[in-house]
């Protein structure tokens, strides 16, 4: 899954089992009148905070930006979530504030639970930054029906987390991916390991009901980099059209981020951009990304899209996984993003070890990179770590490096034991929810473009002294003539 060290960086998970699709019965859905687009102002000082006139009526989210970045682009915000307890009136516990301080990473979910933490392990994670959890409704397709969830009380009541916030989002890139090619006018068609399914926005939405989730994106046809351009306006026009009945068919509770596509056009995600922002929603969702477009179009794409939103709304992408795609994806404005990139790293056995600060040091070792490490992460599979009596990353507070070493996670790995991803995939959480963390102070000090560009400089030395060490391994020793 992942590239050599010779390879280009990034990479592209994107499956396409077959399965039959099933046949829905259509149903034609009213839309609401599209609402006046919300003045945006030109310029907000640093610490100063605004809300916008839906997120004051939301009774779920609040968000103010609290810091910007020289550029004007990168900014740290206040996400306020009111977390769901509808079983407040039936005895349960009563609803609790969530304030998680945004750019921020959502816990990417199966079925709204971490990949290999048991919720008992959630609390080691550091919080609040931990507390808002992504998941598609698509994952219960297998599973509790919309009733018997609805019945329960919504995932926060069904899972017994009343303390965490739930981010519903269609797509993600472990068990629902979206195939462009059997979607059409009626619904998006997604692949699960349940097979593939045609999902439409009435079915959508009542799921979303049912799931009573804190947020939640609206139903989006997200293509491939390679469709046509008339397949790629009218995933546009679609999801447009989707958003209001969406909006038409929206629950009293949740707060509804408006899904903004166009593939790899610039044109059509400026004129999506502007259709979404003038309908009254929460927060922005910017899809498309990871289907195969370029990371070098990716900027020019996320600003034209950013610039044309209201600076007083959250926005969250899908797509953007490693540290330089989550860097690049700030500087445009970018709020929310996914940890995907966590779910496959620690299902490859590796860790992250890039340094943090002065007390998360990592020693650049020629030869080490060469077998087992790119100065970001590291291959526990290696044998080289197998008498490795060391933690993962000196100074880490992560419950994996206080309490195991890398001698006995490769051990784990080795012998097929499931602990071996618990243990990785708190690190990785823990570590880059830290990285998170380092990020906001950059802004709020003003110094996020030399952050970013000191990371991107000491990541590709990394990845070129590695390079010509591999290069330096593999070269055969001539004989003396």
């Amino acid at each position: 899954m992942y590239c050599s060290l010779q390879s280009n960086v990034f990479w592209l998970l994107n499956p396409k089992p077959s399965a039959k699709i099933p046949k829905f019965r259509s149903r034609r859905l009213e839309t609401t009148k599209s609402m006046p687009q919300a003045e945006r102002p030109e310029h907000i000082l640093a610490g100063a905070v605004q809300y916008s006139k839906s997120e004051r009526d939301c009774k779920k989210m609040k968000f103010a930006v609290k810091a910007w970045s020289k550029s004007g682009r990168a900014r740290v915000g206040l996400l306020q979530l009111s977390s769901t307890s509808n079983s407040f009136g039936q005895g349960g516990p009563p609803a609790k504030e969530i304030e998680i301080e945004t750019p921020a990473l959502l816990l990417t979910t199966r079925k709204g639970l971490p990949a290999f933490i048991s919720p008992d392990h959630l609390s080691s994670l550091p919080s609040p930054d931990s507390r808002l959890l992504q998941f598609s409704p698509m994952h219960f397709m297998e599973g509790p029906n919309s009733k018997t969830i609805s019945t329960i009380g919504g995932v926060h009541q069904l899972l017994g987390l009343h303390d965490y916030g739930f981010f519903a989002v269609p797509r993600d890139s472990i068990l629902s991916l979206p195939e462009c090619s059997s979607s059409n006018k009626n619904g998006a068609s997604f692949e699960t390991p349940c097979g593939r399914f045609l999902v439409k926005p009435v079915e959508y939405m009542k799921m979303i009901s049912s799931m009573k989730p804190d947020l939640y994106v609206s139903l989006a046809d997200e293509v491939h980099a390679s469709v046509t351009v008339k397949r790629n306006k009218a995933s546009v026009d679609r999801t447009i059209r989707w958003l209001d009945d969406c909006i038409s068919l929206k629950p009293t509770d949740g707060a509804l981020f408006g899904s903004i596509v166009g593939g790899c056009s610039i044109e059509e995600r400026q004129h999506c951009a502007q259709e979404v922002a003038k309908r009254n929603v929460a927060g922005y969702y910017i899809g498309g990304f990871g289907l195969g477009d370029s990371v070098d179009e990716r900027s020019t794409l996320l600003h034209a899209v950013t610039d044309l939103l209201p600076k007083e709304k959250p926005r969250q992408v899908c797509g953007l996984g490693l540290p330089e795609e989550i860097l690049q994806g700030i500087a445009a404005g970018i709020d929310l993003f996914d940890s995907m990139y966590i779910y496959h790293l620690t299902l490859g056995g590796f860790a992250l070890i890039f340094p943090l600060d002065g007390n998360c040091k990592h020693v650049f070792n020629p030869q080490l990179s060469a077998m087992a490490s790119d100065g970001t992460k590291i291959n526990l599979k290696a044998t080289i770590y197998r008498k490795d009596a060391s933690r993962i990353v000196d100074g880490c507070n992560c419950y994996t490096c206080q309490n195991h070493t890398k001698a006995y996670i490769n051990h784990l790995l080795n012998v097929h034991e499931m602990l071996a991803q618990i243990l990785l995939e708190i690190h990785n959480t823990h570590h880059y929810l830290s990285f998170f963390r380092l990020i906001r102070e950059a802004i709020t000090e003003g110094k996020f473009e030399e952050f970013r560009q000191k990371f991107i400089e000491k990541r590709r030395d990394h990845l070129l002294a590695a390079s010509f060490s591999t290069c330096d391994l593999q070269t055969p020793v001539r004989s003396r003539a």
